[in-house]
């Protein structure tokens, strides 16, 4: 195959290695001249993460990686890709199929990312989403994991899974596209919550996060018109070990840090997709706690700063809820 990875940041750089160096695709990686991310590998030919295969054609010509592929896989910060969307329609890209392997929901709209780029021109049936668990630093030791490609599209879905499927990723294909993407956006969310509860001592509240916050994001995604069985897949529960205990988690990192009184610098896509998040439980008329205390944790007090017991004391807050029912939708 054919692909081109727009975006090299550490998840597009991982991609494109994983097509190259794993599959043995041929592989465009684009970037923007300009930005950290492209200089580096530019100038390097590797990052933190990985090193660029000799066969990966590295390139801040966009015009160019979007006409010599079938295939376009993007993977960006969420919330720039409305924008950076508005670039690509400038070129002839009807029959490219287009998979985000990217996770969030577009703040100002509650719009999930698949429909940020029908909004954009792209057909339905020509897009996808993969998704699911596994940190890079992992895979490039070769340590296997399950991943999930979802489309309205079933032949695309199935034939991209077929397509990208080895002994290092297993492809399961989804049949729930609002669920998957939702899910896989809302599991950043309670990624900040366990880094506060690792920042704080009480790790020993992960289990009812876990539990908690799959049944939060059901409720959710019921809400939403979506199968809330999803929220127990690929692209949520099952990636809970990768978000929420993993040290190589942006989002825990984040909250940990969050919980010290520190500054985390990187990516961290659950602080947006908490603002979502909250503002379509609200829409919905779904009730979010945990969804509602990272959100109030992150934009309603001072983020940084604070004392250790000021900001578990948001989440602990939580044990003044009614006592109801567990499993009441």
């Amino acid at each position: 195959m054919k692909i081109s990875v727009l975006g090299c940041g550490r998840w597009g750089s991982f991609i494109a290695w994983y097509q190259a160096t794993v599959l043995k695709n041929e592989v465009i990686l684009y970037g923007e001249e300009g930005r950290e991310a492209y200089d580096i590998l530019k100038r390097d030919g590797k990052n933190e993460y990985v090193a660029l295969d000799k066969s990966i054609n590295l390139t801040s010509d966009l015009a160019f990686a979007l006409k010599e592929s079938d295939v376009i896989i993007i993977s960006i910060s969420s919330q720039a890709l409305r924008e950076f969307m508005q670039k690509v329609i400038k070129h002839p890209v009807a029959d490219k199929t287009f998979v985000l392997c990217m996770k969030g929901i577009e703040e100002s709209t509650g719009k999930r990312l698949s429909e940020v780029l029908t909004d954009s021109g792209i057909k339905s049936d020509k897009i996808a989403v993969w998704v699911g668990p596994g940190h890079i630093q992992a895979f490039t030791a070769g340590v296997p994991n399950c991943m999930i490609i979802d489309s309205t599209n079933d032949e695309l879905k199935k034939y991209l899974a077929e397509s990208f499927k080895s002994n290092l990723i297993r492809f399961y294909y989804g049949n729930d596209l609002l669920g998957t993407e939702v899910g896989a956006a809302a599991k950043n969310v309670l990624g900040i919550a366990a880094g506060v509860l690792d920042g704080s001592g009480y790790t020993s509240l992960k289990g009812p996060l876990m539990a908690r916050g799959a049944f939060e994001v059901a409720k959710l995604i019921k809400a939403m018109g979506g199968n809330p069985m999803s929220a127990y897949g690929l692209a949520h529960l099952g990636d809970y070990e990768t978000t929420l205990f993993s040290p190589y988690s942006h989002n825990r990192m984040y909250g940990e840090m969050m919980a010290k009184g520190e500054h985390f610098g990187k990516l961290a896509e659950g602080v947006m997709t908490a603002k979502a998040m909250k503002e379509l439980g609200d829409k919905y008329g779904i009730e979010l706690p945990l969804t509602n205390a990272v959100y109030e944790a992150c934009f309603e007090s001072d983020e940084f700063g604070k004392s250790e017991h000021d900001c578990m004391h948001v989440i602990l807050k939580l044990f003044d809820r009614e006592i109801k029912s567990e499993f009441k939708f």
